[in-house]
């Protein structure tokens, strides 16, 4: 089943339930406004479900996914769960071939909404990383993630907000998003597969290339142990040939999934061969999801 694990669509009723506050984040019309980064003007073309199906005709799964960056999961509760409740309701009324990762309020951790959300029928739950890039944030997620692991469902981390006044357009995707990813990718193996072994997790955007860092962590008086995670995977958005083939010499293919962040970006391109794009749109994916019929047992390797 060719599968992308990475999408976003702001559905109508998620765009009018930030059109309702007047605090960041919200949007005017179809203008965006975050702390800390000037007016965004969005194209209302890249949310509309039907022209994005047009474009993954392909594809048999299309995972959605609440826009991190944006800083919802980090407000107070109040202010939270309202968009969230209004992602979910949108994400799941979308057509074939479009699936969704189910969101939460970090600010103050809530197991028992999160596990109703995920009775809706999510494939697993997202987390920004900067709820996650720590051991303090591992432990105040740790109930959220237990609640994943006794479902036999995936994380999916994802950058989270990046507020850079006065910085080019690109500094918040080429700085901020790939230094979160990579502390919440050393994070969880220091501190968050010790405790959550049977946890399956999905790092966007390669872990912003923190396995190529493996000779500097030897070097530093760090074990490999948990560099190669059956149980870790990494995400291709906005990375292409040159990244991808890096990362596959250090943890193998076998964990590498294809996602492409639509509307922002579109599916990598590689020259891995046709076995190799197989493995990363299908089999991989599908290990992810626990939909080969066959959960993940084992953890940690050397």
């Amino acid at each position: 089943m060719a599968t992308d694990v990475h999408q976003h669509i702001w559905t109508p009723g998620f765009a009018e339930a930030l059109r309702r506050r007047d605090t960041p984040p919200f949007l005017d019309g179809w203008t965006l406004h975050l702390h800390g980064e000037q007016p965004f003007a969005t194209d209302p073309r890249d949310h509309d479900a039907e022209r994005r199906r047009a474009l993954d005709a392909d594809l048999d799964l299309a995972l959605v996914s609440l826009s991190s960056p944006l800083g919802i999961e980090h407000l107070p509760p109040d202010e939270a769960w309202p968009l969230i409740d209004a992602y979910h309701d949108g994400a799941l009324a979308l057509p074939a071939p479009f699936g969704a990762w189910a969101g939460a309020c970090v600010s103050e951790i809530d197991p028992a909404r999160t596990a109703a959300a995920l009775d809706r029928g999510f494939a697993g739950l997202q987390l920004p990383a900067t709820a996650v890039g720590d051991a303090a944030g591992l432990e105040r997620a740790a109930p959220l993630l237990d609640l994943l692991e006794e479902r036999d469902l995936p994380l999916f981390v994802h950058p989270g907000p990046a507020s850079a006044p006065g910085a080019p357009a690109w500094w918040a995707a080429v700085v901020p998003y790939v230094q979160q990813m990579h502390a919440a990718w050393y994070a969880f193996h220091a501190f968050g597969r010790p405790r959550h072994p049977r946890l399956r997790v999905c790092f966007a955007l390669l872990a912003g290339l923190a396995p190529l860092h493996t000779e500097r962590l030897i070097a530093r008086g760090g074990s490999t142990r948990g560099v190669v995670d059956p149980d870790v995977f990494l995400e291709t958005s906005s990375y292409g040939h040159q990244a991808i083939d890096a990362i596959t010499r250090v943890t193998g293919i076998e964990v590498v999934v294809l996602g492409s962040d639509r509307p922002y970006a579109s599916p990598a391109k590689t020259l891995l061969g046709a076995a190799a794009e197989q493995q990363m749109r299908c089999t991989n994916p599908a290990r992810l999801l626990g939909a080969a019929g066959t959960p993940a047992t084992t953890s940690v390797v050397n």
